[in-house]
Formats: C-alpha cells, structure tokens, sequence
C-alpha cells in the first residue's frame, strides 16, 4: 500500500440542496446555478477543499448545451460560455490552496441520460436505440467546452452502460491532449446500472492510454469491494481504481433518495479499497465535507496521502 491516494470531493449538488438551494427534481440540476448562482458553487468547492480534497469536480454534471437552450433559453453562445463558468469557479475556488497542494480540475462529463432527466441515467436503457455514433455526437460539443476552458482531465461519471463507456473512450482519440477518468454505475456488486458484467465493462474501456483510472461511483459503498475484487480477478492489466460511491440511499426518479444500504460510514471502507487498487477515492450524492475529511485523515494515519 505504498503508493499514495487521491482524495476527491463529495457531492457537490446535494450540498447545494442542504444548503437550502432548490435544485432537486431541476432537469438541469446544479448545472442551472451556473447561470443564476455561480458563487453558491464555488463555496461548496471551498468547503470539499478545506477537508482536503484534491479533485474537484465542475458542476456540469447534467449540463449541455441543448439543455441550456430548452430550460434557460440561452443561444449557442450564450450556452457554451456556462461550461466556462463551472471552470472558472473550481479554479477559483482552488487558487487559495494551490501553494499547499496540488488541485485537479476535473469537467464532470455525465450519461446521456442525464439530459432525458427521465430516470434512464440509473438504468442506460436509453442506448438500447442509440448507436455509439450517437452517442459520440451528444457528448462532442460538451467535451469541446470543457477542453476549452482549460480542465486538467475529463471526468466520465454514472455512466450506466458498457456500450456509453466505449463511445466515450473512442471519443477522447479526438482530444489526444486530454486525459480522463472513467466510473461506471452499478446496482449490484457485479454488474453496471445496464446489465453489463462489471469485469467485462472494465477490461473494454481500460485499453485506453487517456484513461488514468476506471472504476465506480453512485452506488453503495458496501457494492465497492465486490465489484472490485472481482475485476481483479479476471482482467489482464493492471489499473488504478477510481471509486466515489454515495452515501448508501438509492435514487427513486419519483421519490428522491430511498433506504441506505450501507453498514458503515463511508470513510472506514477506505484502506481495504486501496487494498484492492483504488488510487482516487471519494464521495458522490449525499457524500458531505465531513465524510470527505474523514476520508482524508485515515488515509494520513496510514501514510497514503
């Protein structure tokens, strides 16, 4: 367990939620205070910093630029100029602890999905009819934005299907000057959100010489283990594990956050995730600063970060 960690933010839009922002249920998400509240973002950024974050990650999440024009009414312009915005903020936000640490700026590339704001981004059954050609066009234009605006590396999230994964991986050869990660979604300790096997699903994507990790996030944390464990039984290069689950509830499209499904906090299944592999390590929904400094000093005590 020599080799250090990672340690990432948490999350970012239900922060915002907690701090009284009516954001949820918003087909836009926290991508729509980008127009109308910038700073509330840029302080939840701060605050993920001052517990020791080192990634933070831009609020576009569920920003694109059709999303913009259907729910703001922005033009192309207009639109683009707010994926500058979520960058703008994180390294704002970071300018004040560079001289201590180093800080990534990651741009937040979500599923498709996540635009249908239908649920779908849980399930991918979405690219059932859409073919990887699709699905590179969709997300083109989002990556272009943030390529433009300066992130240090594409942060692929919730991706609910093998089929979604491939097309972004193949789309990143179009960016060559760019890295990435890439997490999956899973809702179960054995398969992506689609259906995919989870091993199977890795292996497919970490080929790719732009990706510095693969791995999980907005499942439960008790998923993590199980699906780890068994990709590293049967892939065939080696790989840093990226793994950000959320708090332990799971996402009803109707109901909101539902049960927990998690025995402990999320911070004490750390080390045994870097047993495994996992080299970046954080939270996703309902995943707070607390949970994130918490995170942080077990990984000091035990000399990883």
């Amino acid at each position: 367990m020599a080799e250090k960690v990672t340690v990432l933010s948490g999350g970012l839009s239900t922060e915002l939620e907690a701090a009284g922002l009516l954001i949820q249920g918003d087909p836009l998400w926290s991508a729509r205070l980008l127009h109308t509240n910038p700073e509330a973002i840029k302080t939840v950024h701060t605050n993920f910093l001052k517990s020791g974050a080192n990634v933070l990650s831009t609020a576009t999440y569920q920003a694109s630029i059709e999303g913009f024009n259907q729910h703001l009414g922005l033009n192309f312009d207009d639109a683009t100029n707010l994926f500058t915005v979520a960058v703008q903020q994180a390294k704002e936000s970071a300018e004040r602890f560079t001289k201590k640490r180093k800080i990534t700026i990651a741009g937040s590339i979500g599923p498709y999905g996540a635009f249908l704001h239908d649920g779908s981004e849980y399930t991918g059954n979405y690219v059932k009819g859409m073919s990887i050609e699709e699905l590179k066009d969709w997300h083109r234009i989002q990556m272009q934005c943030l390529s433009a605006a300066g992130i240090d590396l594409f942060a692929f999230e919730t991706i609910p299907s093998q089929k979604e994964a491939e097309a972004l991986v193949q789309l990143m050869r179009e960016f060559p000057n760019n890295k990435a990660w890439l997490s999956y979604s899973c809702q179960s300790t054995s398969q992506t959100s689609f259906g995919d096997t989870f091993d199977e699903a890795v292996n497919v994507v970490a080929k790719s010489n732009q990706l510095v990790a693969v791995g999980v996030n907005c499942c439960s944390p008790a998923f993590v283990s199980p699906l780890l464990t068994l990709a590293n039984t049967k892939q065939s290069q080696k790989i840093d594990w990226i793994v950000y689950p959320n708090s332990g509830e799971k996402w009803d499209h109707n109901q909101g956050w539902q049960g927990l499904n998690a025995d402990k906090a999320i911070s004490e299944y750390a080390i045994e995730w870097v047993q495994l592999g996992a080299r970046w390590i954080g939270g996703c929904c309902r995943t707070t600063p607390s949970d994130i400094a918490s995170i942080r000093e077990i990984l000091r005590r035990n000399n990883l970060t």
